[in-house]
């Protein structure tokens, strides 16, 4: 039987939006460089529809850090599956996440990143889903939607490895 999804944020809410964090992202970072992190494998698309709209010099690394297990439910372990291939001392990071539940993932995340002395670290999500925060020292710099504790696919994000392609957000009906 096929899951049902309903649809939460068309694919033009969302493109729209992420041209408005691109534009929030283009003044703050004016006159300097970013180094985005894309956080594997949900943040890809987020991270490559929001550098097609930054104006300023960009270059892009890779991170696979996984938090989940199966289906719908966070192991709460989290562990680095594949680093970044270049050092980041004295670059301005910012972390592109497809979605920020728990906060685990990213604080442990950005403590790991903060030993290899960027300039400065920032972090950009296309959801966020600040009622389920577990780790609430995580500041989300820059956030397309905030949405309810509802489990979501699409534009990325997936329900065990399917609808990832989907080009909007649709909450899973179990």
């Amino acid at each position: 039987m096929a899951d049902k999804i309903r649809v939460l944020l068309t694919e033009e809410e969302v493109d729209q939006k992420i041209r408005e964090i691109a534009e929030e992202i283009n003044k703050a970072y004016e006159g300097q460089s970013v180094k985005l992190i894309c956080i594997l494998k949900g943040g890809v698309f987020f991270t490559c529809e929001l550098a097609k709209h930054l104006t300023i010099p960009v270059s892009m690394d890779f991170m696979s850090v996984s938090s989940y297990g199966s289906g719908t439910t966070s192991s709460g372990v989290v562990k680095i599956i594949k680093d970044l291939d270049e050092p980041i001392e004295g670059e301005n990071i910012l972390i592109c996440e497809d979605i920020i539940d728990t906060g685990r993932t990213l604080a442990y995340l950005i403590e790991v990143l903060k030993q290899r002395h960027p300039n400065s670290i920032h972090l950009c999500t296309l959801l966020n889903k600040p009622e389920r925060r577990v780790k609430k020292q995580v500041h989300v710099d820059y956030t397309c939607f905030t949405i309810p504790d509802q489990f979501v696919v699409g534009f990325g994000l997936d329900y065990d490895q399917k609808y990832r392609n989907l080009p909007y957000i649709g909450v899973v009906e179990l």
